[in-house]
């Protein structure tokens, strides 16, 4: 019976498990998004969660805490510069797990675990930046393609006229 167990061991050793979802926390905060089996998504959910957290606040000893777990310090950077202040207003549920099928070798349960505020197709905010952006971008360039297009079009009735 597991009464009272809620670790998830994984077929693993204490010092395997600890090393495989320091680096697979780390994978995460550098690439915005994973491919795993769910067991380990699952896993990896409950270890990079509190760490999150942590990084909301930017100190000295929430930095030492969360690099005693990930042991990286360019994830520790990356984690604190540009995922920390876009899941500031977030209470909570930083990742998000999506099952992708099956593997061919084993059939083992696959999913994509990623961080909720980096992905564009899910997140509405993000893509009404994104519109008004493209906007500008688009009407600047517009402008200087008709300003160039006039141009020329100027000078050729003034040519035909000299002649």
């Amino acid at each position: 019976m597991r009464h009272g167990k809620k670790i998830n061991h994984l077929g693993r050793t204490a010092s395997h498990r600890k090393a495989m979802l320091s680096n697979m926390a780390c994978s995460l905060i550098l690439h915005k998004r994973i491919h795993t089996t769910v067991a380990k998504a699952k896993a990896l959910r409950v270890y990079v969660e509190p760490l999150l957290t942590k990084s909301k606040e930017d100190t000295t000893h929430n930095r030492r805490t969360v690099f005693s777990y990930l042991q990286d310090k360019y994830a520790v950077s990356e984690l604190f510069r540009t995922i920390a202040p876009k899941i500031a207003e977030r209470n909570g549920g930083y990742t998000r797990i999506i099952k992708t099928g099956f593997r061919q070798g084993d059939a083992a349960d696959m999913a994509m675990i990623e961080l909720v505020d980096f992905n564009e197709l899910y997140n509405p905010k993000a893509e009404e930046k994104k519109a008004t952006r493209r906007s500008r971008r688009s009407s600047t360039k517009k402008e200087t393609v008709e300003a160039t297009a006039e141009t020329p079009a100027e000078e050729t009735p003034k040519a035909e006229s000299a002649e």
